[in-house]
């Protein structure tokens, strides 16, 4: 059992008025403290990536069990309950073939580049992972693609790629009983071009010039909503919002619900699309990003000495998820097993994770409970390894708490190449950890140039390696300390 030295759990939710303003000190980067909060609130309003790794953040007490080993039971036999991936769907900043995509990474290639979607030279920050040349062509419409928000764009692209990679088109679906097929396609911010739009014209020209797609585009249920309109699926639909963990909070709930019995087929992921004025500019205020203009693509360098915060990237991530009896049934091809997943909350802060390492221990504990895999059998992890101060080791300090050898781990990060897809980040990395699984190799971390001397897993630097994936896990953390692991395996009948 764990139990941490504790102060008030509010900390996070102070702010400076104008009346304390006088009585304040000056904390990290100019950021301002009222003196009454200094301590034992330490850490209040600080974002991770401003507080170093020594830092020694308080975190209030919680009795939890952080327990490194795992008495798995048998896995899933049923083939109700067995949930495999039968098709996968993708928009990056490397294109929107599956293939295309995996191969870029394993060839450590980086996708940042300056930003120029509009005009960013007043910002600190110029560059990122910026999606270029997307086409909807034969997916949308002409008339709803001028008018959605990209984050919708790209979930609907990548969900119907999904749904043909799985062979289930349009003309198989109409032969199928849809309130058996549910989408659940989350992101972190929603239609934020949409919502930026909207306040723009209100401010500008007077409410009555604000567009009647101002609210159902800018609101996060509605791209689930809208693929399911497209494709006609009547099964479970919502959105999750969990900010960085989005993607691996849907694939837990969509299993659970093929688990229980509601669904037989899952569209799963997550979308984002966040480079734009308001994105990048409300991630600057946070100081939370990279602000290495003048080498971008040497910018995100998970685990580095020299990182110095997140780049932010953009796009969306869909499984296929599906019931092992409804997949046979209709002679699917199997591409891997999702052999289960857990969600936790770090309890701590709303941008720092616990320095203890708790949430993200006790979460990838559970994460393999509910997989039935004990932590000997797990030989890869996707991280979420963010590239900030604080961030990179907190996870990688919760790592070793639950896999004590870790000689035979291989420990990547996909963000190094194609920056934080923030919803949709797990969706993407959900889909490179699968290939690592069907294709034996497993991609690079780029920039490891001076690794910090803590990170003593293989972070399998610069150059792509050849490793049989067994069980391979990939993590996802978000603001408000929400953590999630999903788990993922080849698939053996």
């Amino acid at each position: 059992m764990a139990s941490i030295a504790g102060t008030c759990p509010l900390g996070a939710l102070n702010s400076v008025s104008e009346n304390n303003r006088k009585n304040s000190v000056v904390h990290h980067e100019g950021l301002r403290l009222p003196q009454r909060t200094q301590m034992p609130f330490s850490l209040t309003t600080i974002p991770s990536h401003y507080i170093s790794a020594s830092s020694s953040s308080r975190c209030r007490t919680i009795k939890a069990m952080a327990s490194s080993t795992v008495a798995a039971p048998k896995r899933e036999k049923d083939p109700k309950k067995r949930v495999v991936i039968t098709g996968m769907g993708l928009v990056s900043v490397f294109g929107s073939d599956i293939d295309t995509f995996y191969n870029k990474l394993l060839e450590g290639e980086s996708g940042i580049s300056l930003i120029d979607r509009f005009d960013a030279s007043s910002f600190s920050v110029r560059f990122g992972g910026q999606i270029r040349d997307f086409s909807s062509e034969g997916y949308i419409d002409g008339k709803n693609d001028r008018r959605l928000d990209d984050c919708w764009r790209y979930c609907i692209v990548a969900g119907k790629r999904a749904l043909d990679d799985a062979n289930l088109g349009q003309q198989v679906l109409d032969t199928m009983d849809k309130t058996r097929i549910g989408v659940l396609v989350g992101t972190g911010m929603g239609g934020l071009t949409a919502f930026s739009s909207g306040v723009e014209a209100l401010i500008q020209k007077g409410y009555k010039k604000i567009t009647p797609f101002f609210i159902p585009y800018s609101i996060t249920n509605m791209g689930s909503a809208l693929l399911a309109i497209d494709t006609g699926l009547m099964g479970p639909n919502y959105s999750i919002s969990t900010a960085c963990a989005t993607a691996n909070y849907c694939f837990y709930a969509a299993a659970n619900h093929i688990r229980r019995g509601e669904a037989d087929i899952m569209v799963v992921g997550g979308t984002e699309a966040a480079i734009m004025p308001t994105g990048v500019g409300g991630f600057i205020a946070c100081r939370a990003l990279s602000q290495r203009n003048e080498d971008p693509k040497k910018a995100s360098r998970p685990w580095d000495k020299d990182r110095d915060g997140f780049v932010m990237g953009e796009g969306s991530g869909v499984l296929i998820m599906e019931s092992l009896e409804s997949a046979t049934k209709r002679g699917a091809t199997i591409i891997a097993e999702y052999l289960g997943g857990a969600i936790t909350c770090d309890a701590h802060h709303m941008t720092d994770p616990r320095s203890d390492g708790l949430g993200v221990s006790s979460c990838i504990t559970k994460s393999l409970e509910d997989a039935g895999v004990s932590p000997e059998e797990v030989n890869y992890v996707n991280a979420h390894a963010t590239s900030t101060l604080a961030g990179d080791l907190a996870e990688v300090n919760a790592i070793k708490k639950v896999f004590k050898d870790t000689s035979e781990l291989k420990m990547n990060a996909t963000k190094s190449m194609i920056g934080h897809g923030l919803g949709a980040a797990g969706g993407l990395e959900a889909i490179a950890t699968i290939k690592a699984i069907t294709t034996g190799w497993v991609h690079p971390s780029i920039n490891q140039d001076n690794l910090e001397p803590s990170v003593t897993i293989d972070t399998v630097p610069n150059v792509k390696k050849q490793h049989e994936v067994n069980v391979g896990i990939s993590n996802s953390f978000g603001f408000g300390g929400h953590n999630s692991v999903v788990v993922f395996a080849p698939f053996r009948p």
